[in-house]
């Protein structure tokens, strides 16, 4: 009865997963729109997906297996310590940094911010990295999934990963957006449910009075409690470094979640509000539940001499629900491993496209040439990952198989967003060093030859190989001008230099004249990688044409003109000259008189003058920040004139000549 009411609930879900790729086929015109959904993902939606990231088939093992081993305050401090300094700080660090340096990936940042050697070894490794996370989340939803219904894993795998290329392929981000909001409606339902109904047949706190550990809160099944500070995993310092900069920092879905916001506002407060809503909703609940399998079940764990690994407590405690409830339960926990699976395919997707195959195989790739390149990407990862599912050791070899590639990453991120000394050879190098060390430390572990995790995690080595190597390389060679001794962000008390000006940076020039201040701008607008418009902000920089706004964190992406530039641009005539004191043009005018008369026709007006999904993003983001226009809507972006714009409107109305 069991297998045939999962089996139920199972073909309810993936019809749902398929019609969601089928209503979101319709948005994807190109590969801006099926990579990061033309940047027009809202709070509400954004911050669902941070959540559907959160609860993975990671969490659904580790929260209660935790609870099991170290009692519940050990399943609470690693969702907490995930949830905190993964998610919340990145959000509060990187989240203006990230929206506005216009890179639709993270190895297109180190592109712009190091050189393309750097992007390039970032790209592959990234891609090898976040296949593992993929093929740890299918083991893990397979197991979970066996571990129910007695299915045979290898079938459970295939279907998984059959289902994830059908719907993935068809549309992309927008594809997994829509099933993350599917997801977590199903796990917010399933999960405190399952803990209220564990509460009520066996009771409260009081129930685990008989708790075979003796104090269920700080110690597990077998009389351990969690250790705090030592390097030695678990411990929740190594949950800080794994869990936070590892998994997170330096994993590029969790950038791209980011770089898909309406703006930078959107980025911080979904992030921030997600992992609060992972903490509450989630991660308490599923500590409790582990500690309820244990109380009611001790004897079917290794820790108390049973056979069922502590990670399992999830669906050994779904088995004394009725199964209408259990199956559902146990499909939400499907649902949570499928959803990120699909994320970290879409992670490697991007990478694969926008930084292997348009940059190194077909640098005139058209936008839907390149939408056709991500579709077969998607499906070759789909493939090397399955193969990656045989990786000796199980999901937690395939866990630190993916910190060997990402923990470098996320050093990069750091040390080149805060310190302008860093530079491309210590990038290139820290990175390096740190993955071989960890590539190293794999083999020789899967080997038996030698078992670091007897002292410390990999990544953790890798962490600091990676920085130490970094740090010791770029103070032995030369930094990028900015990170040079005597360099002044102000023009008039700087190291200028002459420069040759191409079309391209007068028209760069153009649009941070007009009020569009960050890179992300001008990367959209002007429909181009973020190196490419990168290396002409560097020049108009040096030639004192510009200033940026800082040299770390965000301001070193958000650009100011100089009196100079007037030197070089066309002149305006009278009517241009009052619209550039509003930060307009006669397009952005027209743009505003159709969201007064005609809001619905954003689609028209970008067919009428040729624009794609990032060039739109770029004008309304523009018009936003400067208040004329205000965006709404759940998915889809619609636009709204406010009392501004109307004025404005008004003002130039009186011109003529404009509208």
């Amino acid at each position: 009865m069991n297998n045939l009411i999962f089996a139920i609930y199972s073909v309810i879900f993936v019809g749902l997963l398929i019609g969601a790729g089928f209503i979101a086929k319709k948005w994807v015109s190109d590969s801006d729109d099926f990579i990061i959904a033309g940047r027009e993902i809202s709070f509400p939606v954004n911050t669902l997906g941070v959540v559907a990231i959160g609860f993975a088939g990671t969490s659904i093992t580790l929260a209660p297996g935790f609870s099991v081993l170290y009692g519940v305050k050990g399943g609470i401090i690693w969702g907490v310590i995930y949830s905190l300094a993964g998610i919340m700080v990145y959000a509060n660090i990187f989240s203006n940094f990230i929206r506005r340096s216009g890179a639709q990936t993270l190895p297109e940042y180190f592109e712009t911010r190091y050189n393309g050697k750097v992007r390039g070894l970032v790209a592959i490794t990234s891609v090898i990295g976040m296949c593992g996370i993929l093929a740890n989340n299918v083991v893990s939803l397979s197991s979970i999934v066996s571990g129910y219904t007695g299915w045979p894993t290898f079938i459970i795998t295939g279907a998984a990963f059959l289902v994830i290329l059908i719907f993935a392929t068809m549309s992309g981000m927008w594809a997994t957006t829509i099933t993350d909001f599917i997801q977590v409606t199903i796990g917010t339902i399933a999960v405190p449910v399952f803990l209220g109904i564990l509460m009520t047949r066996y009771g409260g706190f009081e129930f685990f009075e008989s708790w075979k550990g003796g104090d269920w809160v700080n110690v597990g099944l077998a009389g351990a409690s969690m250790p705090m500070f030592t390097l030695k995993y678990p411990s929740a310092l190594t949950f800080l470094i794994l869990f936070g900069t590892a998994l997170v920092w330096g994993n590029n879905y969790y950038w791209i979640k980011m770089a898909s916001c309406r703006n930078e506002s959107v980025a911080k407060k979904s992030y921030t509000v997600g992992s609060i809503y992972l903490i509450v909703v989630f991660m308490i609940p599923l500590s409790l539940i582990g500690i309820y399998a244990a109380t009611v079940m001790p004897e079917v764990f290794t820790l108390a001499g049973g056979k069922v690994a502590h990670t399992a407590a999830y669906g050994v405690i779904a088995k004394v629900i009725p199964p209408a409830l259990g199956s559902l339960f146990i499909v939400g926990a499907s649902a949570a491993a499928l959803s990120t699976a699909s994320t970290s395919a879409m992670g490697a997707t991007s990478t694969a496209t926008r930084d292997i195959y348009k940059r190194m195989i077909n640098k005139d790739a058209t936008p839907q040439a390149t939408l056709k390149a991500s579709k077969v990407s998607m499906a070759l990862i789909i493939v090397v990952t399955w193969i990656m599912t045989f990786f000796p050791g199980g999901p937690t070899y395939l866990f630190a198989f993916a910190n060997a590639w990402l923990t470098p990453p996320a050093v990069l991120l750091v040390l080149g967003a805060f310190w302008p000394r860093f530079n491309a050879k210590g990038a290139y190098w820290g990175a390096l060093s740190g993955m071989l060390t960890m590539v190293a430390l794999t083999i020789l572990e899967l080997t038996k030859v030698f078992n670091i995790g007897q002292w410390t995690h990999m990544a953790i080595v890798g962490f600091i190989v990676s920085m130490v190597v970094g740090i010791i390389v770029s103070l032995m060679s030369d930094s990028n001008y900015y990170g040079k001794a005597g360099w002044n962000i102000k023009a008039d008390k700087g190291n200028r230099t002459k420069v040759k000006l191409d079309d391209f940076d007068l028209k760069v020039l153009a649009m941070i004249r007009t009020g569009h201040k960050y890179l992300a701008d001008i990367n959209d607008g002007l429909s181009v990688d973020s190196k490419i418009s990168g290396s002409s902000i560097e020049k108009l920089d040096m030639g004192g044409y510009i200033e940026r706004a800082g040299l770390r964190g965000s301001k070193f992406f958000t650009f100011n003109v100089t009196d100079k530039a007037g030197e070089v641009l066309p002149k305006l005539n009278d009517i241009e000259s009052k619209l550039l004191e509003d930060y307009l043009n006669p397009k952005y005018i027209k743009f505003i008189e159709m969201s007064k008369n005609n809001p619905q026709k954003i689609g028209a007006f970008a067919k009428e003058y040729g624009m794609g999904s990032l060039q739109m993003s770029s004008m309304i983001s523009h018009l936003t920040r400067r208040g004329y226009v205000k965006e709404k809507g759940m998915f889809k972006r619609k636009v709204e004139i406010t009392e501004k714009g109307n004025s404005i409107l008004q003002k130039y109305a009186a011109l003529g000549g404009v509208l």
